[in-house]
């Protein structure tokens, strides 16, 4: 997938080994006419015949699949609604898996469509009934085995089935159970499954029996170590590869099959972003993967695992007339209330004078046990070449530091995410990099949660607060199970429907809730009339009782009208929105 002149994608193959590139789909003409658009997921057939893709026209994630013929460019009659926009190919290529939203927008059902046929006569693998549970499908390294997983906040269950069968039967791995997690990737006649079983919080991976997957044959592989999170595995024909983090930053290790040997793909920046790329390929020794820092464009690499050797494929071009060797790149550490030392990842311009006269953008998410990595974004470059200090407080909740980070900022421990933050924010104060009323706090989704509490907390430490889509009638929203994501949610907040002791925590930090008659800082949150995730009045009522109840203050509110909770697509329209969020931010230091 690349960017040619036009708004949207466009996706591309050339044959391995080079020749002409051909142009499988153009999202530029689909997205004409539409006021919002959106490509999901797509798979071309392993006969290389066929294109699946899923577009949403709303904004609101339901998705619609079609089916492009290779050969003459153009769409079968295949159709379907209510998706998720995730399919898995048969190996014959003539049907694929889905996942069907219900009525009440969950993605509950796996359905297989053989090509030609009406949506009506799919036919249903798995249904799930629990509300607080969601579907997906995917497939294994070796594109034998398709899986159904099924997740409710950290807990998983997965069903296999034949890739190679035309009428496919899931088969149930381990069923669910409390605390319990798995992933499965499948190698020869077995499983290797990353697992939490057995206290095993930060992961190990363990294998199994292909005939016999039952956790009671699980055996260690390899073994948990506390503090170390096994993120991501792949099996390929010759190594296993496997993604895990440290102290805030990811590593890839490769282990030969043969003579179990491992080694560490060597990163050289102390702060940085390492994602894993997907891979076609089982029986290959090349590994795809990309990193990028807060002050280094994108750079992509083909890795042989064998030679430890590495082909950059391709450089994301760096901004025209910036000299990105101009800023540094720094690691502080906070200390948190309770003693817990918060990481924080900083860049900012090399000289900078630490005497707090700097104005400081502080990010940050802290939920869902996901983790914000120190990427590059063309955005930042506006402030950073005015002077700002650039950090993201690495706060509890999400995994940085491992499960325990994730476990030690939810449900009762919710508030430490927001203790750290603003321990975070004097941190940075202490050091000198800006001073109090000098920082604009920016969060987005369930990070707009987090600014939003530590907006309530310590108002005079903010010159401004960005929230995008913010979680901020947190109360309100757990209150009601008819929303779509509520139930799913209860695992994370807490169910102040059934449980009182849930009820008097939420309502303590809600941001809604707890905005106090103060002097506060000026205000941008954004909406989108479609999102599902968050409704589009938690940030209106927010915005609303925040003036009521600050004199003369500065609170806006931006709703899209044509969007969801991942706001505008296309480029140009993605620029405007950060152009705003920029303007608002020098707005509030008087750099504008």
């Amino acid at each position: 997938m690349r960017y040619g002149d036009g708004e949207q994608p466009l996706l591309a193959r050339r044959p391995r080994g080079g020749g002409p590139e051909t142009i499988l789909l153009d999202c530029n003409e689909l997205a004409k006419g539409q006021a919002f658009f959106k490509l999901g997921s797509w798979r071309v057939s392993p006969d290389h015949r066929r294109l699946a893709y899923a577009i949403d026209v709303i904004g609101s994630e339901s998705y619609r699949i079609h089916v492009r013929d290779l050969e003459t460019g153009a769409d079968l009659a295949d159709s379907i609604a209510d998706a998720t926009g995730r399919m898995v190919w048969s190996r014959n290529g003539q049907a694929f898996t889905y996942v069907k939203r219900g009525p009440d927008l969950r993605p509950s059902r796996a359905m297989h469509h053989r090509l030609g046929t009406a949506p009506d006569a799919d036919a249903l693998l798995y249904a799930e009934a629990d509300p607080a549970w969601s579907v997906s499908v995917s497939q294994t390294t070796s594109q034998a085995i398709g899986l159904i997983a099924i997740r409710n906040s950290d807990l998983s269950e997965v069903h296999l089935f034949d890739l190679a069968s035309e009428r496919p039967r899931p088969r149930l791995v381990q069923p669910r159970a409390p605390g319990l997690s798995y992933e499965v990737d499948h190698w020869n006649d077995r499983l290797l499954i990353r697992t939490n079983l057995d206290g095993a919080e930060d992961y190990k991976l363990v294998m199994a029996p292909l005939d016999a997957p039952a956790a009671e044959n699980w055996r260690d592989f390899v073994p948990h170590r506390p503090g170390v999170t096994i993120l991501d595995h792949r099996v390929h024909a010759r190594q296993i590869v496997r993604a895990e983090r440290r102290d805030a930053l990811v590593r890839i290790v490769v282990r030969g099959i043969a003579g179990g040997t491992e080694h560490e793909v060597e990163i050289a920046d102390p702060v940085y972003s390492l994602r894993l790329e997907p891979g076609c390929d089982f029986d290959t020794d090349t590994l795809r993967f990309t990193v990028s820092t807060p002050i280094r464009p994108n750079e992509t690499y083909d890795y042989g695992m064998a030679g430890r050797t590495r082909t950059l494929v391709q450089r994301q071009a760096g901004p025209a007339g910036v000299d990105l060797d101009r800023y540094e790149l720094r690691r502080l550490w906070a200390a948190a209330a309770d003693g817990e030392r918060v990481p924080l990842s900083i860049v900012h311009r090399r000289g900078l004078p630490r005497d707090g006269s700097a104005p400081c953008l502080l990010y940050g998410y802290g939920a869902y046990g996901w983790s914000v990595d120190p990427a590059f974004a063309v955005e930042r470059l506006p402030l950073l070449e005015r002077g700002f200090v650039y950090a993201i407080a690495h706060v509890r909740g999400g995994s940085e530091k491992g499960q325990g980070w994730y476990r030690a900022g939810k449900l009762e421990n919710r508030t430490n995410a927001f203790a750290d933050f603003l321990s975070a924010a004097e941190a940075l104060v202490a050091a000198g990099y800006t001073r109090r009323g000098r920082i604009i706090a920016h969060g987005r989704s369930a990070g707009g949660m987090l600014v939003g509490a530590a907006l309530n907390g310590a108002p005079d430490l903010f010159a401004g607060v960005i929230a995008d889509v913010p979680f901020v009638d947190v109360l309100n929203t757990m209150l009601d199970e008819e929303l779509p994501l509520t139930p799913s949610e209860w695992l994370e907040w807490g169910d102040p429907i059934r449980d009182a002791a849930a009820f008097l925590r939420i309502r303590s930090y809600s941001p809604y809730e707890q905005i106090r008659p103060e002097i506060n800082p000026p205000v941008l949150a954004t909406a989108g009339l479609l999102d599902p995730r968050v409704t589009y009045w938690e940030p209106a009522k927010w915005i609303l009782r925040l003036r009521d109840r600050t004199a003369g203050g500065v609170f806006l509110l931006v709703t899209e009208l044509h969007a969801g909770h991942g706001g505008n697509e296309g480029r140009t329209r993605r620029l405007d929105d950060r152009a705003r969020e920029i303007a608002f931010a020098l707005r509030c230091v008087g750099l504008a």
